[in-house]
């Protein structure tokens, strides 16, 4: 079927009056949601004014409310808010200890504690997840006062 030039005139005018239409239904609702804000918001001066508020903070609030345990492994010291891994951390054998350093907060991959203690990577892998038994035992002996 041919389209004459009167019907796509006629298609032209209506999509341009559904496109007119609907941009103004949109600017009256982003009117409408502007003035709903408007009068919510509460200006800054306004709190200052009436009730006296700082707008700023004290560093006693960003003091660490946490006791800290210092642990130190391989020469370094980590300080640690949780006393039970601590003690828990101070309990495993040395070596045990030194993975867990290097592998949690040292940031050494599988590889490269496998290549500080000789071994191959599984192995590596076996020393972490054996570590990590452990310590999960002696945190569970600690959450029962089993220690």
């Amino acid at each position: 079927m041919a389209c004459t030039e009167a019907y796509k005139e006629h298609i032209m005018y209506s999509f341009n009056g559904f496109c007119r239409t609907v941009i103004r239904y949109a600017a009256i609702n982003a009117w409408r949601d502007r003035n709903r804000r408007r009068q919510k918001e509460i200006s800054f001066e306004y709190l200052t004014e009436e009730k006296f508020y700082p707008l700023s903070t004290s560093d006693e609030f960003l003091k660490s409310p946490y006791e800290q345990y210092p642990v130190t492994i391989c020469g370094q010291t980590i300080i640690l808010t949780n006393g039970e891994l601590a003690a828990a951390l101070l309990s495993l054998p040395e070596k045990k200890r030194e993975i867990i350093y290097l592998y949690f907060f040292g940031n050494y991959t599988q590889q490269e504690i496998a290549d500080l203690y000789g071994h191959c990577k599984s192995t590596a892998w076996h020393y972490i997840h054996s570590a990590l038994q452990m310590l999960q035992k002696e945190m569970e002996g600690f959450s029962h006062g089993e220690y």
